[in-house]
């Protein structure tokens, strides 16, 4: 199943190699956010399955986009270098892969938040 899936990463050499990762596992990145405001944007009005979520954006927390995500539903996995350590006690229920991650640690991350498919 192909998942439309939004980055939010301020780091564009990071940015970029999530997205070749999540390409290779066959998904489409609907787009890439580097700064809080335009990923509080595309997380309120982009059609997406879910979100890669960088929780450090240039000195800003991304909890307000998780927040918008969770609002509409939309399963999203954290990523950072403080591993859990680095989540807000109010989003420890959602799941964090510690950078630097390889593409099995991302793919099961996806796998794990991902939609059941479709009944036929």
């Amino acid at each position: 199943m192909t998942l439309r899936i939004l980055v939010v990463e301020d780091e564009m050499t990071i940015s970029l190699l999530v997205e070749d990762m999540l390409t290779e596992l066959g998904h489409e990145v609907v787009d890439l956010a580097m700064r809080l405001k335009q990923a509080e944007e595309m997380a309120a009005t982009f059609d997406i399955d879910l979100a890669i979520l960088d929780v450090n954006l240039d000195g800003h927390k991304s909890f307000p986009v998780a927040d918008i995500l969770a609002a509409r539903g939309i399963p999203f996995v954290f990523a950072t270098g403080y591993g859990a350590a680095g989540i807000d006690p109010g989003y420890q229920q959602w799941p964090v892969i510690t950078k630097p991650f390889l593409i099995d640690d991302l793919r099961r991350a996806v796998e794990l938040l991902a939609p059941p498919p479709a009944a036929a």
